[in-house]
């Protein structure tokens, strides 16, 4: 028999399904406060709900207006809780496409879509950003409590400490598949979720044709990018942008999911 082993991921009956979650996914705020998606799902046995309903009513919009065959894309999954609720949301009419950089976390988002059977959600190992090729990432250890899907790629003087020290020395980095959005090609995008940790301007610049084409609707977290930076890119390309609390929501000025949207003190909310 073999020796003692730490476990770190386990399955947990969440709200989204049954879902594999690492129990060390969290970062302490204080003695009883934390944040995570770990956290959050084992603490309330769901994740962002607000967030994600808005994205599926989003999606719904999308294929009132334009017909079945909806695509969302998922950049910086973590363990796939949106890719799941967007993917049973759509069975029959809509497609997910999930990118996930951490190796761990992907081995995660990969068997959560697998044992939810979410048959029309496709998971890649890969960083997404203004170029295709190869990117070196931190690793984080999965048995230390942090806050996974806070890490930072990119090393900064204004890193988050997200509960462990990261080494971003290039010995003690991974090298993961660097993806652009634009080099999919797909013929059809309506929905991109971007949450990647500081990299938002650098997926916009690899997804500027795929934007110019199919001009989705765009989620952006923009706690730690440059907004200005972000909204006067789409501003350039006829994009009206909402505040969303950590996140701002980019809607095309010709887009009809416009005339749903109601701003009231600074509360985004759909009419339908």
């Amino acid at each position: 028999m073999s020796g003692k082993r730490p476990i770190a991921f386990v399955l947990a009956a969440s709200n989204h399904g049954t879902m594999i979650v690492n129990r060390h996914d969290y970062q302490m705020t204080d003695e009883t406060h934390g944040y995570g998606v770990g956290f959050q799902i084992l603490n309330t046995s769901c994740f962002d709900p607000d967030e994600i309903s808005f994205a599926t009513a989003i999606l719904t919009l999308r294929r009132n207006h334009h017909g079945d065959g909806v695509v969302g894309i998922d950049c910086g999954a973590n363990i796939g809780v949106h890719t799941l609720e967007w993917s049973k949301h759509m069975h029959d009419w809509g497609s997910v496409q999930a990118f996930e950089a951490q190796e761990r976390v992907y081995y995660a988002l990969a068997g959560n879509i697998a044992i939810n059977n979410c048959l029309n959600a496709s998971a890649y190992y890969a960083a997404v950003g203004s170029e295709c090729g190869q990117i070196k990432i931190p690793v984080a250890d999965s048995l230390i409590p942090a806050s996974f899907g806070s890490l930072e790629i990119k090393p900064s003087a204004q890193n988050e400490f997200i509960g462990q020290n990261l080494d971003y020395s290039d010995a003690a980095m991974q090298t993961v598949e660097l993806r652009s959005l634009d080099a999919f090609e797909w013929p059809r995008v309506d929905f991109i979720k971007i949450d990647v940790e500081g990299m938002e301007t650098d997926v916009l610049a690899g997804a500027e044709q795929t934007i110019l084409r199919c001009k989705p609707i765009m989620m952006i977290e923009i706690i730690k990018t440059d907004r200005p930076k972000v909204e006067q890119f789409l501003k350039d390309k006829q994009y009206t942008v909402y505040p969303m609390g950590i996140n701002i929501l980019a809607v095309h000025e010709k887009d009809p999911v416009n005339t749903h949207l109601v701003l009231n003190g600074g509360m985004l909310s759909l009419n339908f």
